[in-house]
């Protein structure tokens, strides 16, 4: 199976589902990465002494070092606006991430949920792009066979909220968790250290040890209860 990640930035893949990412991969699924921008307008730049774009294209050099410690098939880093993304015209965006899909095909594409975890705007934006985009592809019967978007449990977000308030999705909506092994874990661990410029970034949170083995996902119009143990178990099943 393919697998197809969207996110609005550098280190969400990191600071949310690597584990699930390397659990997929040791699986032996493609997956790949779409990361719609640099990242470069984050606060750390001042620290560092960087302008936007040269912050973006550290960033940048980094997701490299990620794709190789996770096993990516592939990586594509966009250029559009960091904390912009809420004043383009969303069919860029849309745009965007419809070359992607009809690129790689995937079988699952997968997202931030619709309150985006951490409420930023661009992960709102990317959200409602990647869903749009996908309802449209399903409307002409091209669509990847499932949409899922990224979560944490009550339990995870209450955890992992010592510098931001997190959203959780409700026991309800998690229509998968996957279990991420030791191995798993520490290609987490190891991509998170990729991203030498946030360092200060990843300490402060103390992601490293807040997130554990859990990775939980909601699926778009399906229900499935119990919960599945993998992102492809039971594909194409739909809300009644």
């Amino acid at each position: 199976m393919h697998i197809l990640y969207v996110f609005p930035h550098p280190d969400d893949e990191s600071f949310g589902p690597a584990r699930g990412i390397a659990s997929q991969v040791r699986a032996g699924h493609e997956v790949s990465l779409l990361t719609l921008t640099r990242g470069g307008a984050t606060q750390e730049r001042h620290r560092l002494g960087l302008s936007v774009a040269e912050m973006g294209a550290l960033r940048r050099r980094e997701m490299d070092c990620v794709a190789e410690v996770l096993g990516l098939a592939g990586l594509t880093v966009l250029d559009l606006p960091d904390g912009g993304l809420k004043d383009l015209d969303p069919r860029e965006v849309e745009s965007a991430v419809s070359r992607e899909i009809a690129r790689l095909c995937p079988d699952v594409l997968v997202t931030y949920p619709v309150h985006g975890i951490s409420g930023f705007a661009d992960h709102l934006v990317a959200h409602a792009a990647v869903k749009r985009v996908f309802c449209g592809l399903r409307a002409t019967g091209s669509a990847p066979r499932r949409l899922a978007f990224v979560a944490l449990t009550a339990e995870q977000a209450k955890r992992a909220s010592g510098v931001h308030r997190l959203a959780a999705s409700t026991a309800e909506e998690i229509d998968c968790i996957e279990t991420a092994s030791a191995e798993d874990m520490e290609r987490f661990r190891a991509a998170l250290d990729c991203y030498e410029s946030y360092r200060r970034v990843i300490e402060r949170t103390g992601v490293k040890s807040t997130l554990d083995r859990r990775v939980a996902y909601e699926f778009f119009g399906e229900a499935l209860s119990p919960p599945v143990v993998s992102l492809v178990d039971r594909m194409g099943r739909r809300r009644s």
